[in-house]
Order: structure tokens, then sequence, then C-alpha cells
């Protein structure tokens, strides 16, 4: 019997990923490799986390503040934030902001607005600084 070549293992590509809750790409990592094909979130916060009613009411707001705006004027996640928490103190509205701006990361990623710095459409997930929301 002829000695037989063994196949080469099939390897997943290792492309980066989006996070189903929060929108961020996430990398390859040693530790995924085997379940690397069925992972959809980037941490156990974000696994731990599902989508409720706030997060619900700051997409409509920001989609609701867009539409009172006009197609070609932005508005900042801070001002979806300070109408759904109250415009009193800082304290009251502060901590939507990062729901804010995962609500604005999942608009993108349905193709309902696009997130801009400095006039440019930039990627959601990779946006640093302060960031503006337009509709499509």
């Amino acid at each position: 019997m002829p000695d037989r070549k063994r196949k080469p293992e099939r390897t997943t590509p290792r492309k980066d990923k989006i996070c189903k809750t929060c929108g961020r790409t996430f990398e390859w990592r040693k530790q995924w490799a085997r379940d690397w094909d069925i992972i959809k979130y980037c941490s156990d916060a974000c696994r731990g986390h599902k989508p409720g009613e706030v997060d619900a009411v700051l997409e409509a707001t920001i989609l609701s503040l867009l539409a009172d705006r006009g197609r070609d004027k932005t508005i900042c996640p801070s001002e979806a934030a300070k109408a759904v928490g109250g415009n009193d103190t800082r304290r009251d509205w502060e901590g939507l902001m990062e729901p804010a701006r995962a609500a604005a990361r999942r608009l993108v990623a349905a193709g309902r607005i696009v997130i801009t710095q400095h006039g440019h459409i930039v990627d959601p997930s990779t946006a640093k600084g302060p960031i503006r929301l337009r509709l499509r």
C-alpha cells in the first residue's frame, strides 16, 4: 500500500468580526481558536447584555432628532442621551452616553445612519473621540 499524504487541516479564516451587542469589531484570539466560527460577542459583558427598552428608546430618539434636523444636518449622541435621561444635570444623562453610542452603531449596522468625524464618514467600531450622527 502506498504511503498516504495527510490532508492539511482546514483553517478558518481569521477575519475580524462585529459584536452583535455593541457593534465594535474584534479580532481573533488564540483562546477562541476552537470556537471562532460560533463566537458572536466581543466580551462577557456584551454576551450578558441584551438590548432593552432604554436602547430602543435611544435608537428612536436618535432617528427622530435626525428627522427633525433634516437630511444634511448632524447630531451628537449626547443630544439623544439628554433627551432620554433628562437635561437637568450632567449626572442624569452621562450614564447613557455609551448606550447612545452603541445604539448609533446598531443603526449604522442597520443602514439607517452614518457616523462622521470632521465631516468624513468613519468606521463606527474604530471611531474614537467626538462623533456626529447623520441620516444616510
